[in-house]
């Protein structure tokens, strides 16, 4: 295994440059909202999740939910009487749990009134259980709260052939693939509806190893269908042209960035 840097140059690799400019960052204000906590492993890509690492050093069992104290956040306000959570800002929602996880279902009505009432704040919430999102909605869902974007969660494509149907047939303006961690190629059978995918390998002390080539044919696909493509991180363990390297965590983003291999279709 090698550990030598870098991976990558400043520039962008002459096989796969295309023209297509990489996608630039959006400056806002970011918080994260945590309504709730803890989560039970649902899939492959759950084997080694950053939260049952995180509790696991506490001595907390990751595995039992629990509404958390912020769960009232988005609309609780100073002691001048303005909300605490500012206009604009994009709020990372439920990034300890999951969303659609059953387990809330007694919460989760409470927490979309918060959503619709913050309309002037951007909540954007990842999730495994796209299969089961659809009876979870508010019923004013109607083509979705548009400041309110669902990302759906593929590792490999067992994943992919569960979730992206279901995930298609979800109302909403616009739509996102995370294929994080990225465990296995993938092949799409489409991505009409899908306005961005992101790809990248899994971090931690007993990550799997993710290979350039499953993240250069993700990104072709991407390129064919006119759809944004972002490769968020190497990972712990990243394979390229047949040589493992292990990457620290510091250097797992700006690896991927110096890849040059992003693509924006934004209009």
């Amino acid at each position: 295994m090698d550990e030598g840097f870098p991976l990558f140059g400043d520039g962008i690799p002459s096989d796969v440059k295309t023209g297509v400019s990489r996608c630039g960052p959006e400056r806002r204000p970011e918080k994260c909202w945590n309504p709730w906590h803890g989560c039970r492993k649902y899939s492959e890509g759950c084997r080694h999740c950053y939260v049952y690492r995180i509790d696991g050093r506490h001595g907390k069992d990751a595995s039992a939910v629990g509404k958390n104290k912020d769960f009232t956040l988005p609309v609780r306000k100073n002691r001048r009487g303005d909300y605490k959570i500012p206009t604009g800002c994009m709020l990372y929602t439920c990034f300890s749990s999951d969303f659609f996880l059953d387990e809330a279902d007694g919460w989760r009505p409470e927490a979309w009134k918060m959503m619709r009432l913050r309309s002037d704040v951007n909540f954007f919430l990842t999730t495994k259980r796209i299969v089961r999102a659809a009876r979870c909605l508010p019923a004013d869902w109607g083509k979705g709260y548009p400041n309110v974007t669902i990302a759906c969660t593929v590792e490999n494509q067992r994943a992919a052939d569960e979730r992206t149907g279901a995930y298609l047939a979800i109302p909403q303006a616009y739509r996102m693939i995370i294929c994080e961690p990225l465990l296995g190629r993938i092949k799409f059978s489409s991505l009409d509806g899908i306005g961005k995918v992101t790809a990248g390998g899994e971090s931690g002390p007993e990550a799997r190893v993710c290979d350039y080539a499953w993240i250069l044919d993700i990104r072709g696909q991407c390129a064919e269908a006119g759809v944004s493509f972002s490769f968020k991180q190497t990972g712990a363990n990243f394979r390229k042209d047949g040589r493992l390297y292990r990457i620290p965590r510091p250097k797992q983003h700006s690896q991927a960035v110096k890849a040059g291999v992003d693509l924006d279709f934004r209009p």
